[in-house]
């Protein structure tokens, strides 16, 4: 039964993950401009592995910012200027969605939804923490929705084969919610979550690692490496085919360890950050290896957490009763923690 039952959420996921017919495979680039640096050719990947090293030496001032002095509130729609610009004037203003909760309190989370999410994505999600009594707000990533440029159809942006501007956005988007919990905090919310999605819980990691005022952390769906995801994941597999043949794998890691998870895991050990991590059973995006290392190392490091295995894979994740399951572990534990 159990063979029968893989194979049909494996059938299920592909047809999910054939629906984008949208994916583009970009050409390789190593975005040295991104990075601030220059190197001979030949020399990329050397000066790449130099500049991550001295990212990850001064970890805090990799990932710090100057507050935003430009938030607006329009209704339940929040804008202010990104402290991390890029190229694109569309990216460089920061969306989010405001979703307060009369009998919260100082309760609140920051929601930062999964890779091309749209404009709705976690809005449901966002309404379910108000039933639990938590104020939320949920933040578009890097080039997500209305970040997008004009000419894109996905946040290929922030996930791409050009190995700078996919750490460039990494970084911004982990400086804007950062930025959006100021906001926050400025209104008053002092018991302070954030809850992240498939690359949200990437970035929402990173951001809670360097963020001593996150009490509880939701990461939905997990892994160690980011380069691992994009190396092997079924809906990377373009990116993939774009890196091939410019760098193997190892070396992507080597580049890309700022923005992995794994590079950030000793700042949480010892601090009384709450997490909950979470990681599907037949995941071919987020591979089970992958997430059971996440796991292992907060178990054998003392590191406060709690742990849920979806029985599905990483589409069907967004879907009944997966959905529902999912919604409700995470809601009760943010409602239970804060």
């Amino acid at each position: 039964m159990s063979g029968f039952y893989a194979r049909w959420i494996d059938r299920w996921e592909c047809k999910l993950a054939r629906r984008d017919t949208n994916r583009l495979v970009r050409p390789f680039e190593w975005g040295l401009d991104w990075l601030g640096i220059a190197a001979a050719q030949g020399d990329e990947l050397d000066a790449v592995r130099r500049w991550a090293d001295q990212a990850l030496a001064g970890s805090d001032g990799f990932f710090s910012y100057q507050r935003p002095g430009d938030y607006s509130l329009e209704g339940s729609h929040l804008r202010f200027t990104s402290a991390l610009p890029s190229p694109y004037p569309e990216n460089n203003t920061v969306h989010a969605d405001f979703f307060p909760c009369p009998g919260s309190g100082d309760r609140a989370v920051l929601v930062l939804p999964q890779w091309n999410a749209d404009v709705q994505g976690h809005a449901g999600l966002c309404r379910l923490l108000n039933r639990f009594g938590l104020s939320a707000l949920r933040m578009s990533m890097a080039y997500h929705d209305r970040r997008m440029p004009p000419g894109l159809q996905r946040a290929d942006y922030h996930v791409s084969s050009n190995v700078g501007r996919t750490i460039h956005a990494s970084r911004q988007s982990v400086i804007d919610a950062r930025c959006c919990l100021d906001w926050l905090e400025a209104r008053g919310y002092r018991r302070l979550a954030i809850l992240g999605t498939s690359l949200g819980s990437c970035i929402a990691f990173i951001a809670a690692a360097h963020d001593a005022r996150v009490r509880a952390a939701v990461l939905n769906h997990v892994s160690m490496y980011f380069s691992d995801v994009v190396w092997t994941g079924l809906s990377t597999q373009h990116v993939r085919r774009g890196l091939e043949g410019s760098i193997t794998r190892d070396d992507l890691r080597s580049c890309w360890r700022p923005i992995s998870p794994a590079a950030h895991l000793e700042r949480v050990r010892g601090r009384d950050l709450r997490s909950l991590l979470i990681w599907a059973r037949h995941d071919t995006t987020f591979l089970p290896e992958f997430s059971r290392q996440v796991v292992d190392w907060f178990a054998t490091s003392g590191t406060p957490h709690k742990v849920v295995c979806l029985p599905c894979a990483h589409y069907t994740t967004g879907h009944f009763p997966f959905a529902q399951i999912d919604g409700l572990a995470m809601c009760r534990y943010l409602s239970r923690e804060l």
